[in-house]
């Protein structure tokens, strides 16, 4: 299985954790029934924890026309708002729920221009919180390409997600379907679309990163 190198630290400190755990408990008792126990947890918790930072390899399909989505997870809005931080117009928002059990690789949806590319501390509320988007730890970015125009496009953080990574900078030459960031533990990717957009997907549907088409455009 391939790894994220977001996951290496985080890796390392569970290890160590759960090996001195397990030392303390053979040091302390001598129930074997325990120690089992005690190992066998920490080898759950250690796989679980290893899966939350897979990285599978994809074959990416760029498509100048299509939307890719930035995330793995579940569609879980598809709504007209007023984008009011870059667009400053309405728009469709699109939003992905990512659960600790999907691949937290965040990808570009599109290729162009990163003319944005902001980091805002805040709260960890639940992700499906109607006040996440805009009280959470979240992170801004803004592609515009020839097709789309500007697109907007948000990590916020949750209640688990405590740590959001981005790597793009204002300036840089977004490739679709490239790793723009990484959320450890889940949370929430939003995406605001022209309202001309011609949406391929519906709440509840579930999608892939870099491989599900959204939507589709023709300027």
């Amino acid at each position: 299985m391939k790894l994220h190198r977001e996951g290496k630290g985080t890796l390392a400190v569970v290890f160590l954790a759960l090996v001195i755990l397990n030392s303390l408990v053979q040091w302390a008792t001598k129930l074997a029934w325990l120690e089992f126990s005690v190992l066998a947890l920490s080898v759950v918790l250690y796989a679980i924890v290893l899966q939350f930072f897979r990285n599978p390899t994809r074959t990416i399909t760029i498509n100048p026309k299509g939307m890719l989505s930035p995330a793995d997870g579940k569609v879980v809005t598809i709504q007209e708002v007023f984008e009011d931080e870059i667009l400053k117009d309405k728009c469709v928002q699109m939003s992905i729920f990512m659960s600790p059990f999907n691949v937290h690789v965040n990808r570009y949806p599109l290729g162009g221009k990163v003319t944005d590319a902001i980091h805002h501390p805040g709260k960890f509320l639940v992700a499906w919180h109607p006040k996440s988007s805009t009280l959470n730890e979240r992170t801004t970015v803004a592609v515009e390409n020839v097709n789309w125009g500007k697109v907007v496009f948000r990590q916020i953080a949750g209640a688990v997600a405590r740590r959001i990574v981005m790597y793009a900078k204002p300036g840089d030459m977004a490739a679709q379907g490239s790793e723009f960031g990484f959320i450890k533990f889940g949370s929430r990717v939003d995406l605001f679309l022209p309202l001309d957009s011609d949406i391929r997907v519906k709440e509840g549907d579930v999608v892939k990163g870099g491989i599900t088409v959204l939507a589709t455009r023709n300027a």
